[in-house]
Parts: C-alpha cells; structure tokens; sequence
C-alpha cells in the first residue's frame, strides 16, 4: 500500500525558515529535566533573546526550545507562530508594515 505525504504547513515552514538565522545553542540535560536543563544555561551563560537551544536527552531525543523575551518556548510553537514574537521579524515584514502605514 503506498504511503500517503505529509501536508507540509507554509505558515511553519516559513518560521522554521526564519529560526534557521537566529544563534543556536548545544547542550545535553544530564540529570536535569531538559526545560530545567535549558533555563540553567541560559542563566549561567547568559544568554540573550532570540536564540533556539537544543537539549539532548539522551542519543535518540534533541528537545528545541526557543529563548524570547516573553520566556520560554517550544520551537515548534514559534514556527507556526513566528508572526507573534517581535524579535523574529525580518527586515521585510518591517517594510511591508511601514508601506501598510503610509498607504493608510
């Protein structure tokens, strides 16, 4: 029987596009839960917003997060809803937006 493809979502597609420019951070859990894991490090390190962590939970699992100035965030989340954190929007959103405004 032949598999059918997965849909695969613009809107997320579009906001995996735009996390791939945002720095990216490496670190395994240890014993720590891996949002534990990735809170400890963004204090220690220091850590400032935008930035996408990846935990690895052991050799199978990586959990993504991404540090916003709101907090916390699965990365999945904020790829299929990218519009919603300021600190993603690229130089053409921001035209586009500025157009919009003088139009209105």
């Amino acid at each position: 029987m032949a598999r059918r493809r997965k849909r695969k979502s613009r809107r997320r597609l579009e906001g995996r596009r735009i996390l791939e420019a945002v720095p990216q951070f490496s670190i395994e859990c240890g014993e720590d839960k891996p949002v534990t894991a990735a809170r400890k490090y963004i204090h220690s390190e220091g850590i400032t917003p935008p930035a996408l962590l990846l935990v690895k939970r052991n050799e199978h699992t990586t959990d993504r997060y991404f540090w916003a100035e709101k907090g916390l965030f699965g990365a999945q989340y904020v790829e299929e809803n990218h519009f919603l954190f300021p600190s993603l929007r690229t130089e053409e959103d921001e035209e586009e937006e500025m157009l919009v405004a003088t139009l209105s």
